[in-house]
């Protein structure tokens, strides 16, 4: 099986879990990118952040008419980001590619960690959140957006739930308005670097993605969500334990 098949499969992948999980897929995107397709760790986030956005936007349409958006919440937390997402974009440019290799798998490695131990509560009904703490968090995951290239679902999820208060349906379905928010942000910050991508092998990749969104709602009707997790949290260890070996060595 080559590469580019590969690439292709990670790209449902990435679909499936940004559907299915409300974040993640660019986790596996990017390395993907990297060791898959060749692309640079610069080149490779600028272009997770595209296929995130596609994806994100796909997945935001099916959750919405379900019913699973929060709107007035995902707006309020994705608009703190906004200016962090844009100055981490700019700095992820200027980063050296070893340094944004390292700190991506250094990410993986603790969104996998978060996944396997949850610890997520819902606020019961009625309580008041600080518009001060939903902030803060919005502006942290920017920031990651920003820099690595990712949607920070993984991040996005658990903060809806414990911060905002989101049932955990509601809070996968308004993790993708975020993410999508948060991605175009970043990506708008990267317009005009002299960053070398091949939109060519980025097109099916972003399709694939698509399609695996599509089909994210059903999986994750079919399997539990902590099974779900679980499976995805490994897989992304392993991934991050390559990077960092690759790093190191």
């Amino acid at each position: 099986m080559n590469a580019l098949v590969l690439a292709l499969l990670a790209g449902g992948l990435t679909g499936l879990a940004l559907d299915a999980l409300g974040g993640g897929g660019s986790m596996l995107a990017v390395p993907a990118m990297i060791y898959l397709l060749g692309f640079s760790p610069a080149a490779a986030t600028t272009a997770g952040l595209v296929v995130v956005t596609l994806t994100s936007v796909t997945a935001l349409v099916t959750h919405a008419r379900a019913g699973a958006v929060r709107w007035r919440e995902g707006a309020l937390f994705a608009a703190a980001g906004l200016v962090p997402a844009v100055i981490g974009g700019a700095v992820s440019g200027r980063l050296p590619a070893g340094v944004l290799a390292g700190a991506f798998a250094v990410v993986a490695a603790l969104a996998a960690v978060r996944m396997l131990r949850p610890s997520a509560t819902v606020r019961p009904d009625g309580v008041h959140v600080r518009t001060s703490r939903v902030a803060r968090a919005g502006a942290g995951l920017g920031a990651v957006t920003g820099v690595l290239g990712v949607g920070g679902g993984f991040l996005a999820v658990p903060a809806l739930v414990n911060v905002v208060g989101l049932r955990m349906r509601a809070a996968v379905g308004t993790s993708l308005l975020v993410i999508t928010v948060n991605s175009l942000a970043a990506l708008a910050a990267r317009t005009g670097t002299s960053v070398d991508i091949d939109w060519g092998a980025v097109a099916p990749f972003a399709a694939t993605a698509v399609l695996g969104a599509w089909d994210g709602r059903r999986l994750a009707a079919k399997v539990s969500a902590g099974a779900l997790q679980r499976t995805f949290a490994v897989a992304l260890l392993a991934v991050a334990a390559f990077m960092l070996a690759d790093a190191v060595l």
